[in-house]
């Protein structure tokens, strides 16, 4: 019964994220084309400029190649930012205290809200996907596979923090701003827009200890296999986005498990 009321719980919420997504447009062109528009731009801009080092990754590639995968990590942030903000708008609409006083479990509000950030995430990013072979990078079943895998635990990480930040958080305003000095530093530092073997030292050493440059990695190897460079392996990749992803359903939900509905 309590499983049951899980899933219904979970389901519930998971199709209302869908709805509310797919019935804002502007929200759906915003979420496409933000990442498209730093992909092409920032891509042809820097082009010319790009250098990975030897053993690098992207090493032997263009910018625009270099960087799809990164694009791909910039559209799971995205859609964490735009699907958690909706937290703090049910929050004053009321919808989240009858949600809390519901007989729903704690962990399927969660659940519900990680799972439609994920899908969301994915659906996007597999037009990515699409684009590598347009710049010349052709697709493999175990590049799709893995990097499918990789998305989905790297959305799922990141949509669980901004679920963490947006439920301590009782202002938009202040949601963009958190998230702005937290999750695109997370990004930049993640080997999405430069290798993580050209930064200097100091700069490395918080680059490996972003769960982030571990998606970005797999995906760099996934797609690019061995002109990936000698980064960490497939196998660390998925493992630290599967505990990355752990640990952000389990912060949300001991926070809303302690939340008391006023």
């Amino acid at each position: 019964m309590n499983a049951r009321r899980f899933l219904l719980a979970s389901g519930t919420l998971v199709a209302r994220e869908m709805t509310r997504f797919f019935r804002q447009r502007n929200r759906v062109i915003g979420a496409f084309a933000t990442p498209l528009l730093f992909w092409f731009f920032l891509g042809t801009g820097l082009g010319r400029n790009f250098h990975a080092p030897p053993g690098a990754a992207g090493e032997g590639l263009n910018y625009l190649q270099y960087f799809l995968p990164g694009t791909m990590a910039l559209v799971c942030l995205f859609t964490a930012i735009f699907s958690t903000i909706s937290v703090i708008e049910d929050r004053q609409a009321g919808f989240l205290q009858a949600v809390l006083v519901s007989p729903a479990p704690r962990g399927s509000i969660v659940m519900g809200k990680l799972l439609g950030g994920m899908i969301l995430a994915v659906i996007q990013a597999v037009v990515f996907v699409a684009l590598m072979p347009v710049v010349g990078v052709p697709l493999t079943l175990f590049g799709v596979f893995w990097a499918l895998v990789l998305l989905v635990l790297l959305s799922f990480g990141l949509t669980g923090l901004g679920l963490l930040i947006a439920w301590t958080t009782d202002s938009i305003q202040g949601f963009h701003a958190i998230m702005n000095l937290l999750l695109m530093p997370i990004w930049f530092l993640s080997g999405a827009v430069f290798p993580v073997s050209g930064a200097p030292g100091w700069l490395k050493v918080i680059m490996l200890a972003n769960p982030v440059t571990y998606g970005v990695a797999g995906l760099q190897m996934a797609f690019f296999g061995s002109r990936g460079g000698q980064g960490p392996s497939m196998s660390l990749c998925v493992g630290v986005n599967l505990l990355f992803a752990g640990a952000m359903f389990l912060g949300p939900w001991l926070l809303v498990r302690r939340t008391r509905a006023t």
